[in-house]
């Protein structure tokens, strides 16, 4: 259903809810949009005029950083006027409703929505009722989606490696609470990588996992085999209503990414990590930080990807950089 929703009748961006739905053609377009954008980072002015006149709002639900800063940047190097909604001052803390805050918004001409939420479908939610002129991107919404954390993954790796159909990838951690997983294995698999691997133990693998196109592994080792890209996720024990570890420490080490474990993966294999980092439960620190790490990397590639999403909403017929 979210596939419909967020495309245009012309099959253009409406709004950014999901990877579900999205063709390969339309990836690679987010792909290249933010590939121009990437040099604007080394510019004296770091900022272009396309969305000059639109106003977008920061609807941050849940806690971020990267993400919210990443947005904000983005928008304003489009020269959008950019609200962010301190949630827990917000009129929302006082009992009102999420769709009456929406109305509000709408009530001030407001352009674009950017929703992180904790409940899986408030992006999507939001995108069914907003006003027909606004458009919605998810900043990720409970366990469900992270679609731009996904694309400007993609668009990492192919900066690095260029071509997803030889590439072997490992994700590896919290697979069950993981938003981040989930979009990332639907966009690898659309954009054709060979083969995607997931490691963790049984209990933080949802049900049927195999049915998403994964290979299944429960020894990091194996699973790190001869793998190009190797994908780290964080332990969200927030979202764990009951002990599915003994440890962090016996989680470390059995599936912890350490220099020696590493050595299993191709030699020129790199590191990934959406963050926030847990050094020394998911990943050691001379891993994070050495030379096959691009998890800043990542960071900034955000900025690139979460413009060409915004620019693409926002003018769905095409835009000139």
């Amino acid at each position: 259903m979210a596939g419909n929703l967020q495309l245009t009748p012309e099959g253009k961006l409406k709004h950014f809810l999901t990877i579900e739905g999205l063709d390969k053609s339309l990836l690679t377009e987010i792909l290249d949009m933010a590939e121009s954008f990437a040099g604007m980072s080394d510019q004296q002015v770091k900022k272009v005029p396309i969305l000059r006149g639109k106003t977008i709002v920061n609807l941050f639900f849940e806690n971020s950083t990267r993400t919210r800063t990443t947005f904000e940047l983005a928008a304003k190097r489009l020269s959008a006027d950019v609200l962010s909604i301190n949630i827990a001052t917000s009129a929302t803390s006082k009992g009102e409703s999420l769709l009456d805050t929406i109305r509000n918004l709408e009530a001030m001409f407001v352009d674009m929505f950017v929703v992180r939420h904790a409940l899986s479908g408030a992006a999507h939610f939001i995108a069914q009722q907003a006003a027909p002129h606004i458009g919605v991107i998810n900043a990720g919404d409970g366990q469900h989606a992270h679609p731009t954390q996904a694309m400007l993954d993609m668009f990492t790796i192919r900066r690095i490696k260029k071509d997803f159909a030889p590439l072997k990838v490992a994700i590896i951690g919290d697979i069950l609470h993981s938003r981040v997983a989930r979009s990332e294995i639907i966009a690898l698999n659309t954009l054709g990588a060979a083969e995607v691997r997931v490691i963790a133990p049984k209990t933080l693998l949802p049900a049927y996992v195999e049915t998403l196109g994964v290979k299944v592994f429960h020894d990091l080792k194996n699973g790190l085999n001869d793998v190009d890209v190797v994908m780290m996720l964080r332990l969200q024990k927030e979202r764990m209503s009951s002990a599915l570890l003994p440890s962090e420490s016996e989680y470390f080490k059995c599936f912890g990414l350490t220099g020696d474990k590493l050595k299993y993966a191709k030699p020129d294999a790199i590191v990934m990590h959406p963050g926030p980092i847990n050094r020394g439960v998911e990943i050691d620190s001379k891993v994070a930080d050495g030379p096959q790490s691009v998890i800043l990397q990542q960071v900034s590639n955000g900025i690139a990807v979460r413009m060409a999403v915004m620019a693409m909403v926002m003018h769905p017929h095409g835009v000139s950089v």
